[in-house]
């Protein structure tokens, strides 16, 4: 069944705020295997004109993918998660994200599409620190696979 293309421009409320802390950057950092020194060496962050120590690029997914659970979940669109993949994810940054920053998400529908009897969810993330001041936007493309015979 389609997904209700009403739901286009459907915002939900802001996450509350994630801490993030420099233990976690460390560790998404090294998971990810990048040794870059300004993501666990805060004189090495500093050097670069960093207050503190900052994030890979993709280490927000984390959180903005945990956001856009509250999109996935909304039964009023029907999505059947256990045909999701994910299809494709984008970052456009206005700063880094950092150690210390305090992190909320809004999730937005920017767009649905129906390809072969496959449901293509857009959603973007936008994230703002405790100040309200935008970081990132994150968006994210989910893809329900038709139903087998479908």
């Amino acid at each position: 069944m389609a997904l209700d293309q009403s739901f286009v421009g459907r915002t939900y409320p802001p996450t509350e705020p994630y801490e993030v802390g420099r233990e976690k950057i460390r560790e998404f950092a090294e998971a990810v295997g990048d040794d870059n020194p300004a993501y666990t060496d805060v004189e090495a962050a500093k050097a670069l004109g960093h207050p503190d120590v900052i994030a890979p690029p993709t280490f927000v997914f984390s959180i903005t993918f945990k956001a856009a659970g509250q999109v996935v979940a909304d039964p009023q669109l029907g999505l059947d998660y256990s045909r999701v993949v994910h299809g494709d994810q984008k970052f456009a940054y206005t700063r880094p994200v950092r150690a210390g920053d305090r992190l909320s998400v809004v999730s937005t529908i920017e767009g649905i599409k129906s390809m072969a009897g496959n449901d293509f969810l857009d959603i973007r993330g936008d994230v703002y620190d405790e100040a309200g001041e935008h970081v990132v936007t994150a968006r994210t493309k989910l893809v329900a696979r038709a139903a087998e015979g479908a």
